[in-house]
């Protein structure tokens, strides 16, 4: 099983913080440590963990930003247009403000035991 999974860098020093990285609140993700134990507990090994570190996750959302703008020129009229335009006019600044102090991501590879 391949499972992509945010993570909080460190401790989030308020519910505010957490609601701007677009989660529920500050229990919403977990640190890397208890992610890991989590998978433990849900009987899995992980067998491979790659994680972004700043810069690469970097290079990654904007590759998705570059693919919406490119969807979003050869589709002006589809119905999800306008959604897809406000995503590229508050994202970038969102994503720069908060999720990249706040948030970290990994891939982790799991087998069941």
């Amino acid at each position: 099983m391949l499972i992509g999974e945010p993570y909080w860098r460190r401790e989030v020093p308020d519910q505010e913080t957490a609601k701007s990285c677009g989660a529920s609140g500050k229990d919403a993700f977990l640190l890397l440590p208890e992610l890991i134990e989590q998978f433990g507990d849900l009987g899995f090994d992980i067998v491979e963990m790659v994680l972004a570190d700043q810069d690469s996750w970097d290079r990654y959302q904007a590759a998705q930003w570059l693919n919406l703008r490119r969807w979003l020129d050869d589709h002006p009229d589809d119905e999800l247009a306008g959604e897809v335009r406000a995503e590229l006019a508050t994202e970038p600044a969102r994503y720069t403000r908060y999720q990249r102090e706040h948030l970290g991501w990994g891939v982790f590879a799991l087998m069941g035991r």
